[in-house]
């Protein structure tokens, strides 16, 4: 299966997406299509064998709209010394144009520079390069221009457009206004274009201004009817048929004046058609602006990336783009620079700040050896460091990238909207007809059904069904992305509200993760040390934290290790291990039991220690009982704090772990957690999850570790703590940057004031529409109330997309 997106153009309101994903999905091999209108783009899943781009760019097409597939390109322009004719551009063009993943190439002699299109995961930057220094010249410093950049280009030359034909139609629809309604509320008015004295050039006048209007709002027209076409009628539509019935109804009248019918001039409402337009695109360019303050977080996180960074090359340092540094490459940096791309200290020492990903504010000491990441910055000294991460693997390009395809997902409350808006702008079209119908034969004018009509379909508004979820959605995210709390869905980010239980993984999590030993006790013959000597020699190597602390402490303690023979794991138990020509065992207590060794009044010592926190094992040799070795892992400073709050919001808090049952009661008591799951084997845990689930709780499970990754997929929402494994954060829903459990809370609250956020925007959208037709179709008129003018249907029409976004730009100021 392979997923594309696609940029598409022309979509203006939900039955738009809505007509998109129809399409597309009807498509062989399709398993998922969704469009998120914020973002204009197309997200699809489909069988390679079965369809191909240039059929979903069909089916967009079949649709109505626009489409382009986005592909992973670069544009790059690399200035070239030594070309003296146009048979050296010629060449490189066609040298340069042969690489694989070229999609454009241009060399432009009078400026020296090439043009250069390319999909970088076909052919480097570097290759490009040599090719042109083969042929005998020299590329120098080159520039890049961003896929990003391109979009935040397109974006704000649509609000340019916009805010152009705005003013164009504001311009004629000002005087357009005051030329049809002053005569009728008595405004002194020059007599040689009077109405009732000189009808023709009074309605002359009107279609002179109204042109200019109509030409500005063109795609209103252009899009509507071309939807209509398709049967698939959106908000276009509504506006291009309402404008027309009133355009077509005053060129009659127009005509009729010409005919010598002079009255026909009172039954002309250019004026409502200008107005009408001139409030829509008044209510567009609001919303493009809006939208474009929806993906702040997005440009926030690109403009943390350093342009240019200092490489050794041989004997010198060079100053390169960040885009052409190759894996391998040694990077100087200097105190208050940037990291530019992910590695390893490899000299130097120095303190880092990596509060824009971690949002943690105390710089972190690095030394040879120790991780770097990009965009993080140097505070103190200098350093050098290995690339190890670049382009579009680094950390910040990974956040980008998740953000993103949250900001880009769909949430399952959309669905709902979705599924309305399909059937919203055929079900107002017939309303309109069905009431104009109505009206004309309770006995009223021609002139009072059109208003009628147009009322209607110009009040109804899918567009603020449709920005309802995904503007808050990309909001919501966004936020999430600047506290250091990575949503990656839409659907994580719904699902998170719904949490009522909440499962804490112990070590790493919950605690340090850093644990120490704290009392050894031997058994006779044996001593302290010698029962530190084998644990640590069974340990030596072991990746597990509290092997570490007994490695270490024997270090400390000037212990030898004995060179180990054979090494045995047994997941949830232990260690079997041959050492010194020992047969040697550590683990718990069904290790001990199904290796028939005898405890007897040990027992008792070993409760105690697991009674006060800490995690005893036990240690064997030769098949008889040698001592027991214990380790405390201290509980996080946030911990108990972010227990309580859970408590608070009315979560219940569960901790799972793999320790002694009474090591895990003195922990949970101390953080204050309502229950344990004790003596838990790696892979049970997310059958306890599932086991959780089954008694209809909303289960989240926090965790860190390569074992916790089967149950943070297993339970409803997996939140992965960001200083954990790779695997943990890939198997989970949401990630947090800090290893601050408070984010916890934060997260779930954030989720719930974006749900919140998405049901008041969809609650007003309704509630707009369900109160603005009835009106419009004329319920209060009805009762001896007002007749709704098209022109106010318009203004409101247009405040109820920006209201639904200005909510949405709520989020923005959280305070979590």
């Amino acid at each position: 299966m392979k997923t594309e997106t696609y940029q598409v153009d022309g979509m203006t309101c939900a039955s738009c997406s809505r007509a998109v994903e129809r399409s597309t999905s009807k498509l062989d091999g399709v398993s998922a299509s969704n469009v998120n209108l914020t973002t204009e783009k197309l997200t699809i899943t489909y069988d390679e064998n079965k369809t191909t781009p240039d059929a979903v760019l069909a089916a967009i097409e079949k649709a109505g709209y626009k489409g382009a597939l986005e592909k992973n390109t670069k544009k790059v322009n690399i200035p070239i010394e030594g070309m003296t004719c146009a048979a050296c551009s010629q060449a490189i063009e066609r040298r340069v144009g042969k690489l694989p993943g070229i999609d454009f190439v241009s060399v432009n002699l009078a400026t020296e520079t090439a043009q250069i299109e390319y999909d970088p995961d076909s052919t480097r930057l570097s290759e490009i390069k040599q090719v042109i220094t083969k042929l005998g010249y020299t590329p120098r410093e080159i520039e890049i221009k961003r896929d990003t950049d391109a979009d935040r280009l397109r974006k704000e030359e649509e609000i340019r457009d916009m805010e152009h034909r705005l003013r164009l139609s504001a311009l004629f629809a000002v005087p357009l206004f005051i030329v049809a309604m002053a005569p009728m509320i008595g405004i002194p008015f020059p007599e040689f274009m009077a109405p009732m004295s000189s009808p023709l050039t009074y309605a002359l006048i009107q279609i002179i201004l109204v042109l200019p209007i109509l030409w500005a709002g063109r795609r209103f027209y252009n899009v509507g009817f071309r939807q209509i076409a398709h049967l698939s009628p959106n908000m276009d539509s509504l506006i291009a048929v309402g404008t027309s019935a009133a355009l077509i109804y005053s060129f009659f009248s127009f005509a009729q004046i010409l005919a010598g019918d002079h009255m026909a001039v009172e039954h002309m409402y250019f004026e409502s058609a200008g107005v009408i337009i001139t409030l829509i695109l008044l209510g567009k360019t609001l919303e493009a602006i809006s939208k474009g303050k929806t993906s702040e977080a997005i440009k926030k996180l690109i403009g943390l990336t350093p342009r240019t960074a200092l490489v050794e090359q041989g004997a010198d340092l060079i100053e390169i783009p960040v885009e052409e540094i190759e894996p391998g490459d040694i990077i100087v940096v200097k105190p208050g620079g940037k990291i530019a791309v992910d590695g390893v200290v490899v000299e130097g020492h120095s303190s880092v700040d990596e509060s824009m990903l971690t949002g943690e504010s105390i710089p972190i000491e690095k030394k040879p050896g120790d991780p770097v990441v990009g965009a993080s910055i140097n505070k103190t000294g200098s350093m050098k460091y290995k690339a190890e991460k670049v382009g579009d693997e680094t950390a910040l390009a990974q956040i980008i990238k998740l953000v993103e395809d949250a900001q880009g997902s769909k949430a399952p409350i959309a669905r709902m909207a979705d599924v309305i808006s399909g059937y919203f702008v055929p079900a107002v079209m017939a309303v309109a007809l069905l009431a104009a119908i109505l009206w004309a034969v309770a006995g009223h004018d021609t002139v009072f059904v059109l208003k009628i009509f147009i009322s209607v379909l110009v009040i109804a508004c899918p567009c603020a069904l449709g920005l309802a979820t995904p503007t808050a959605i990309m909001v919501g995210t966004g936020k999430g992305a600047e506290l250091g709390i990575l949503v990656k869905s839409g659907a994580a980010l719904e699902t998170a509200h719904k949490i009522d239980t909440v499962v804490f993984d112990k070590t790493g999590t919950l605690t340090t993760g850093d644990p120490k030993v704290t009392d050894v006790i031997a058994f006779q013959p044996y001593i302290k040390a010698d029962v530190l000597q084998y644990a640590a020699s069974a340990e030596r190597g072991s990746e597990h934290p509290l092997g570490e602390a007994i490695v270490k402490y024997a270090a400390d303690q000037n212990i030898q290790v004995l060179t180990v023979e054979s090494f045995d794991a047994i997941p949830g138990k232990g260690i079997r291990v041959v050492a010194g020509e020992k047969s040697i065992l550590l683990g718990n207590t069904k290790l001990m039991t199904e290796n028939g060794i005898l405890l007897g009044e040990a027992e008792s010592q070993f409760a105690g220690l697991a009674e006060s926190g800490k995690t005893p094992m036990w240690i064997a040799v030769d098949g008889h009982l040698a001592g027991i070795i214990a380790a405390a892992d201290q509980l996080k400073e946030s911990s108990k704090r972010a227990v309580q709050k859970l408590h608070a919001l009315g979560i219940q808090t569960v901790m799972l772990t793999g320790d002694h049952k009474k090591t895990a009661e003195a922990i949970a008591s101390e953080a204050g957690i309502d229950s344990i799951l004790a003596e838990v084997l790696p892979g049970q845990k997310a059958s306890e999850i599932k086991a959780l689930m089954a008694q209809g709780k909303h289960v989240a499970m926090v965790g860190d570790g390569i074992n916790d990754a089967p149950a943070l997929a297993q339970a409803d929402i997996g939140i992965a703590i960001g200083s954990g494994t790779d695997v943990a954060m890939e198997s989970a829903d949401i990630v947090l940057m800090k290893s601050d459990l408070q984010d916890v809370v934060k997260a779930i609250t954030l989720s719930r004031k974006t749900i919140r956020n998405i049901k008041q925007n969809l609650f007003w959208a309704f509630f707009y529409n369900v109160i603005g037709i009835p009106i419009a179709a004329g319920a209060l008129y009805l009762f001896g109330g007002p007749l709704l003018s098209p022109m106010i249907a318009a203004g409101a029409m247009s405040m109820s997309s920006v209201s639904v976004l200005t909510n949405a730009l709520r989020l923005k100021a959280l305070k979590l």
